[in-house]
């Protein structure tokens, strides 16, 4: 068995649902301060964090990542435990098999090698490594963000090992995600009898063309990396359950993915235009959950490619799909940040897995994007 392939497995037996870490960051510094890391342990709220570096000269290259996993679901369907890692048919399966305790575990053993090979080397590496990426979000990277920052530690380039490969390793790799940003929008009416309607003001009513003109705006026509912003409604709310009732109050929720043609703040100036213009009574409230963030073509994209092209032979395709990620926040303290992993065609799902023959390639290529980066 591989070092990567016995490390990913003992991290999987650790339960770590979030916020939970369970150990998981402490075998990393068994591991990694033999190996010249200074370690430092930052707990926030249920959240453990950790920072380890190795060398004070630029550049910096850090790793990062998360050891929380989501709950498991169902246990009755899981073929296999979902925290015993099992092997069958070629992969392997267990809870963070490719979200993302293989990446971490090819982070530390890919580094071992390149420090074993290099121990000369240019520059300093760091890892990122957090428990409260799949939670909230707010005691895990963006804490440990702002404390490098208060202490000008400076990142060059940093590679984030969530799953972005899509049908082989190596295919996909997320230089960039838009920002998400919710709208909790009350429009206000009087209740009343639905046969006296002159008597009452009916929000829905009043909201239909508010929220078609929204629906139908084009937000910006994004850019070179991204597809065009989006506006999505999630849910409608009104009324008291009574057929014969005219609603005193209507509730929209509704989310934008935005690129960077557009700010949180232009988005929402155009919103209360539209909503100002039709003469709403309405109080809305806005929640950022992630501002944009885009790495242009440049240094590390080129090495990563490069390592993955020699790798598996693939030219690799830049992507700013999907969701949000921990990128946004270390995106606030070094200019280039790019994510890459294995498939993810398996992430959160019942039966997690990731196929065997990958982990190695992986832990090559994370070796190789050093080396073309401090060597």
């Amino acid at each position: 068995m591989s070092k990567t392939l016995a490390l990913t497995e003992k991290l999987i037996t650790l339960d770590s649902v979030t916020p939970e870490d369970k150990g998981c960051q402490q075998t990393l510094i068994d591991l990694l301060t033999p190996l010249g890391f200074v370690c430092e342990t930052i707990v926030s709220g249920d959240v453990t964090n950790l920072w380890a570096r190795k060398g004070d000269a630029q550049p910096l290259v850090v790793f990062a990542g998360h050891t929380d996993v989501v709950p498991t679901g169902p246990l009755d369907q899981w073929q296999s435990a979902p925290f015993a890692p099992t092997q069958r048919d070629g992969k392997l399966y267990g809870r963070g098999a490719s979200d993302m305790k293989t990446s971490i575990a090819a982070f530390v053993v890919a580094t071992e090698e390149f420090i074993a090979t290099h121990p000369a080397h240019q520059g300093s590496i760091g890892f990122l490594i957090t428990s409260d990426e799949e939670g909230p979000a707010t005691d895990g990277t963006v804490v440990v963000c702002e404390r490098l920052k208060a202490r000008g530690e400076q990142l060059d380039f940093c590679i984030v090992g969530e799953p972005t490969s899509v049908d082989q390793l190596g295919d996909t790799i997320k230089n960039g995600r838009r920002g998400t940003m919710s709208g909790k929008l009350k429009i206000k009416g009087i209740q009343g009898h639905i046969a006296y309607p002159q008597l009452a003001s009916n929000p829905i009513h009043s909201a239909a063309p508010a929220l078609a003109e929204l629906v139908a705006e084009v937000w910006d026509e994004g850019n070179e990396y991204y597809l065009p912003t989006s506006f999505q409604i999630s849910n409608i709310h009104a009324g008291t359950g009574a057929t014969n009732v005219i609603p005193g109050e209507a509730v929209v929720d509704f989310n934008f993915r935005f690129c960077t043609a557009s700010t949180a703040e232009s988005l929402q100036q155009r919103v209360h235009a539209i909503l100002d213009k039709h003469q709403l009574q309405y109080d809305l409230r806005w929640t950022i959950g992630g501002q944009p963030f885009l790495t242009p073509q440049g240094t590390l994209s080129a090495a990563l490619a490069k390592a993955i092209h020699a790798e598996t032979g693939l030219h690799t395709a830049l992507s700013t799909t999907g969701g949000t990620s921990d990128g946004r926040f270390i995106a606030t303290i070094c200019p280039q940040v790019i994510e890459f992993g294995p498939p993810n065609a398996s992430i959160h799902k019942i039966d997690e897995h990731i196929e065997v023959r990958f982990i190695e390639p992986l832990k090559n290529i994370y070796r190789r994007t050093l080396e073309n980066l401090l060597t």
